[in-house]
């Protein structure tokens, strides 16, 4: 390991209890904090990638899902814990969008990405 990527934050990260474990395939760029009506509930801070790259431990047989609204994607969450871990996909097509709540991995790490406010309770776009 070279100094340089000593001092990256780590790429992985867990629910609470630890039942469900997910590894980032790259270092995001930016995250997303969106005010619609469930992810203000959730105070998730999400970071995105092709369905089927982001490592996921302990899913399904230690997750519940939610799913709601036009039923495209369902939200993940620790049956043990209650942490919200990810969004996927329903169709689960390789490639479709993918999201994951980086609020489960290191403090160190939500500080380093640039974070992007969307509203998604209004107007559909982003505020920056």
């Amino acid at each position: 390991m070279t100094e340089e990527t000593s001092n990256l934050p780590s790429l992985q990260g867990s629910c609470h209890c630890g039942a469900v474990r997910l590894t980032l395939p790259s270092m995001p760029e930016t995250s997303t904090k969106c005010n619609c009506s469930l992810c203000r509930r959730l105070g998730g801070q999400w970071v995105y990638y092709p369905f089927g790259t982001v490592s996921i431990e302990g899913h399904p047989e230690n997750t519940n899902d939610y799913v709601w609204g036009d039923k495209t994607l369902r939200t993940v969450r620790c049956k043990t814990c209650g942490c919200a871990t990810h969004w996927e996909p329903i169709d689960g097509q390789l490639g479709a969008r993918h999201g994951v709540n980086l609020s489960n991995f290191e403090p160190r790490l939500k500080e380093v990405v640039k974070v992007r406010h969307f509203d998604g309770a209004d107007t559909w776009t982003f505020l920056d």
